[in-house]
């Protein structure tokens, strides 16, 4: 799986260096390529946002570089066709950024009060510094930002790199294969564990990292006409950018594809898993030493008795699914509760008749 992640701060996903996701990327699993959105600007202060039209705080992230990396690793067709969504007839936008790259105002804008950066070499510079500036991000720390802007370190596979050049090869576009365009965004609809599982289907990712106030609508609007776009939320908050949002989306997606985990039998029983574990919360686990501190691990799970210890875990999730989210329960179809089931909900005070549960 190729996954492109487009940022700010392509410092943010050294994480992705280590434990699975980092082993994984060492044997050729997953191609992980980090850009520096700044490598698609064109002043001297590498501007990415602007002041919103209408009014109002904040910032938000300017068209033009957004729509000359995508540009960039995915190359426009002269006849692009709508991948999802219908067909965007949005005008080409004006930068309205001062002589000398300066934002409205005369001062910096939010983005450059950050004063480190990688510049298109794979530099790490400060504002305002020539692109071949400044040690190379390798230099400064282990597990970094290579050369290129991508997320680097000990054993990093080959072709993890990314560059402003990096796009889609000759036989990508051959085939016509375009990836999906994932949009970190609080307005998006929220990303599951049925999300992640589609997603590791799929062979190409680009994940857009969103700060301050948003990415320009239209930026999205045009993507649709030549790929998938999806925009997604974590949850009911806001964080500061979307680079936290794409780190844990990608472990989620990651952790699925065959062979990063080394027990691949390990997703099937996780909260939320398709099958017998969807909508429901994972019940509590154990291991040795079998008492500690005066407290004993239930003696079913000592049994052997390997179906009486899957209808304990069972009970046991639906009650951990009552007590903590049983929001979750009402998407339940009744007819995937056999007659145990409804007596373990009603017992932890779920009502399952027909009407209660999902139509």
């Amino acid at each position: 799986m190729r996954l492109d992640i487009v940022t700010i701060f392509p410092e943010y996903f050294a994480p992705l260096d280590i434990s699975l996701l980092g082993k994984a990327r060492r044997t050729g699993l997953l191609d992980v390529r980090v850009h520096d959105l700044r490598d698609w600007t064109h002043d001297r202060h590498r501007t990415v946002d602007d002041t919103p039209y209408g009014g109002g705080p904040g910032m938000v992230m300017k068209p033009d570089p957004w729509g000359e990396a995508l540009d960039a690793l995915v190359p426009r067709s002269d006849n692009p066709t709508p991948s999802s969504g219908p067909p965007s007839d949005d005008s080409a936008s004006t930068d309205k950024t001062p002589p000398g790259g300066a934002p409205p105002g005369g001062g910096a804008s939010a983005s450059e009060t950050f004063t480190g950066g990688v510049s298109p070499g794979g530099a790490v510079s400060g504002r305002g510094a020539p692109p071949s500036s400044g040690a190379s991000a390798s230099e400064m720390f282990t597990g970094g930002v290579s050369p290129g802007g991508a997320v680097s370190g000990r054993g990093a596979p080959p072709g993890g790199g990314g560059s402003p050049g990096d796009g889609a090869s000759a036989g990508e576009m051959a085939s016509g294969r375009v990836p999906r365009l994932i949009i970190p965004t609080p307005s998006g609809r929220p990303f599951t564990q049925a999300d992640a599982v589609r997603y590791a289907a799929e062979p190409w990712l680009v994940f857009a990292c969103g700060r301050y106030e948003g990415i320009d609508s239209r930026v999205a609007e045009e993507a649709r006409t030549r790929m998938p776009v999806d925009e997604v939320s974590l949850g009911d908050f806001v964080l500061a950018g979307g680079e936290v949002a794409v780190l844990v989306m990608v472990e989620a997606i990651g952790r699925l594809l065959p062979g990063v985990l080394g027990n691949a039998d390990s997703v099937t029983d996780d909260s939320f898993a398709p099958g017998a574990m969807e909508s429901l919360l994972e019940g509590p686990v154990y291991t040795k030493p079998p008492v500690w501190r005066e407290r004993p691990v239930p003696d079913i799970l000592l049994s052997g008795h390997h179906g009486a210890i899957a209808r304990w875990r069972r009970d046991e999730a639906l009650r951990r699914t009552v007590r903590h989210r049983p929001e979750l329960l009402s998407r339940l179809a009744p007819e995937v509760l056999d007659e145990h089931d409804r007596a373990v909900l009603r017992e932890a005070g779920f009502p399952v008749d027909g009407e209660d549960m999902a139509d």
